[in-house]
């Protein structure tokens, strides 16, 4: 018989995306049963809000997952690689957010507006895997295009919000910002460089091509969930004084023409995304109109006058809500309606 209800773990359940998480199950009604808030040493016997009650943290451990139904992670890389396996074995699908599984081959990597057959996947290996954040808000925009026109290849310049790195580095932002008007000294402790009112090309790591590891995530992640690996992809990320919403500028060249009108009509009609394009009236995605909303914003779409097969694009979305806790829920929500 199917349940009514689910017991529903988020580890890292104080984190930004973990209340995000917390937040969504409540707007959405998520059919809770327990909800068991998961997280490090420092935050046990702290108190979270749900639905008007104050549900204590307890400390993720080995023992956390005996009789929880979904475990949505968002503990980072490590956490997910030591804890994921444990949870699944313990009976319960874990939505990871972190990396960590994102390109194993018996891993579903899910946008649920894009390929929500791949849920049923889960049963490999009891984990479905949350892509990157930037990579989420691009292929909602891509897969219409791919389905109508067949995508040969991609060029992204990202614009990624702080709250991607973190409380801490949305707060050295506003301290950096603060300490320039006070003409004080600028602290720098999570970012490379200075972050505020400047642009740091740099996402993670450097690999051995020269490309970050945030640049060949939206690369191998778009093609898993596009499901074609013949789509060319190259991707250059930066970080920007902002402090939510990603922005990327995305250059499409396809095999067959299609054209600005008819790409405006296809995001017009495609889940997830909401068309905000009138140049006319200087109307565009900015972060500011992302910020808090689930669309995934689109705009200023246009042919490119270089090449034959080519549109531009900027593509908009709140990082922390579609770019990782709403898009863990909607997969969670999949499951519950067609496989659990």
């Amino acid at each position: 018989m199917k349940k009514q209800r689910y017991n529903v773990a988020i580890a890292g359940a104080t984190g930004a995306v973990g209340n995000e998480m917390i937040a969504i199950l409540e707007e959405r009604n998520f059919p809770v049963d327990n909800l068991i808030p998961l997280a490090s040493g420092r935050s046990e016997g702290k108190f979270l809000e749900y639905k008007g009650n104050n549900v204590k943290v307890s400390k993720l451990n080995e023992d956390s997952f005996e009789g929880v139904d979904i475990a949505l992670f968002s503990a980072g890389g490590s956490i997910s690689e030591q804890f994921a396996p444990i949870a699944s074995a313990s009976g319960c699908v874990v939505i990871d957010n972190s990396s960590a599984f994102r390109m194993d081959s018996e891993v579903p990597l899910v946008v649920p507006e894009v390929n929500p057959d791949r849920v049923a996947d889960y049963v490999n290996k009891g984990i479905i895997a949350n892509p990157n954040c930037s990579t989420i808000q691009l292929v909602v925009a891509l897969a219409p295009i791919h389905k109508r026109a067949v995508i040969k290849r991609v060029v992204i310049s990202t614009y990624q919000a702080t709250s991607g790195a973190g409380k801490a580095a949305m707060d050295e932002l506003f301290k950096q910002s603060l300490a320039i008007y006070q003409q004080t000294d600028l602290v720098i402790e999570n970012f490379p460089h200075q972050i505020a009112f400047n642009c740091i090309p740099q996402i993670d790591v450097f690999l051995d091509n020269d490309y970050t590891r945030e640049e060949m995530k939206m690369v191998n992640e778009t093609r898993k969930i596009l499901g074609d690996n013949s789509v060319m992809l190259t991707a250059t990320t930066v970080r920007v004084p902002v402090f939510y919403s990603h922005s990327e500028s995305v250059n499409i060249e396809t095999v067959e023409k299609i054209t600005a009108d008819e790409v405006k009509k296809l995001m017009k009609g495609a889940p997830g995304v909401k068309l905000y394009d009138n140049p006319k009236k200087l109307l565009y995605p900015m972060p500011v109109d992302a910020a808090g909303k689930d669309d995934t914003f689109v705009g200023r779409i246009r042919e490119d006058e270089s090449i034959d097969n080519g549109i531009n694009m900027w593509i908009v979305s709140d990082n922390i809500r579609k770019g990782a806790a709403l898009n863990a829920v909607q997969i969670a929500e999949i499951l519950i309606e067609k496989y659990l």
